[in-house]
């Protein structure tokens, strides 16, 4: 990562109090990292607008954009500019209780805008004291599907090996050699896309008429397929794939979903799992 960030998220309260953050922002060259990890929206322009955190290029990328907003205790306080990892891989980050800071200059040698940011978020993250981590990493978000999908020509050692490690083997003979193809395939399916040692395309859920594996409507319909004795065999399969649950009948799954609803949540890294934040976690960010 370069010694500046993204001019975005700048709404965020980090930036006003208590000290106003007053950025100077410059354009700087599009890295070409960017590009070959873009999926869309849109493109890119040739130029990103950003402002100087510090001096020097001493810092580094604190998180992988893949996957870091998909519980609901973090955020994203800086996107950093860097010519290693993706459009939008943080710089500056929250999760729980633990301020990410990218940026590795002393406060000697920051900008005043960046010792304002930086004495502002350590303000910040004190109303989080005690409120751990919700998700642990368990594996990787559904979009690095995209970014590994891109680059298959272009792995080093035996395809074929790479290949069926990351996508299924039924794959190999129509992408093999079609980088395109491959990406393509996924984008069109992401919503439907989970990790079981590979990344999958839910046909299961796509037979039921269900677009996306991640939305609570989703869980919602799947509950509901519980009293349909031809479709209840499949709903079961389902939501072991996507809860913790072990509920025996309908009504317990219903139960349950009516008394946590407002705090479920979803989460690729963390398993691609419907989960269930502590009461007044969500409400305290």
């Amino acid at each position: 990562m370069e010694n500046a960030a993204h001019a975005e998220s700048l709404d965020h309260e980090v930036y006003r109090t208590p000290l106003v953050v007053r950025p100077e922002f410059e354009y700087r060259k599009t890295p070409g990292n960017y590009r070959n990890r873009y999926f869309g929206p849109g493109k890119l322009p040739d130029k990103i607008k950003v402002w100087r955190v510090q001096n020097t290029q001493k810092g580094n990328v604190v998180a992988r954009s893949y996957g870091f907003l998909d519980s609901p205790d973090t955020e994203i306080i800086a996107v950093g500019f860097n010519h290693g990892k993706e459009y939008g891989a943080i710089g500056i980050g929250r999760q729980g209780n633990f301020l990410q800071w990218g940026y590795g200059d002393t406060p000697a040698q920051m900008t005043e805008a960046g010792r304002n940011l930086f004495i502002n978020c350590i303000h910040y993250i004190r109303r989080f004291e005690g409120k751990l981590p919700l998700v642990r990493r368990r594996t990787s978000d559904r979009h690095n599907a995209l970014s590994l999908a891109s680059i298959i020509t272009r792995v080093i050692g035996d395809k074929r090996e790479f290949f069926t490690r990351t996508f299924p083997e039924e794959l190999w003979d129509k992408y093999h050699a079609d980088p395109e193809g491959l990406t393509a395939h996924y984008k069109a399916n992401l919503e439907l896309v989970y990790r079981d040692n590979v990344y999958r395309i839910d046909d299961e859920l796509k037979a039921l008429g269900i677009d996306s594996n991640r939305r609570l409507d989703t869980l919602e319909r799947l509950i509901a397929m519980l009293d349909n004795e031809t479709e209840a065999p499949t709903a079961r399969l389902l939501l072991a794939r996507y809860t913790d649950g072990s509920f025996e009948t309908s009504q317990q799954w219903r139960q349950w979903l009516d008394e946590n609803k407002e705090r479920i949540y979803f989460t690729d890294v963390g398993g691609y799992k419907f989960q269930v934040a502590p009461e007044g976690y969500i409400a305290s960010k």
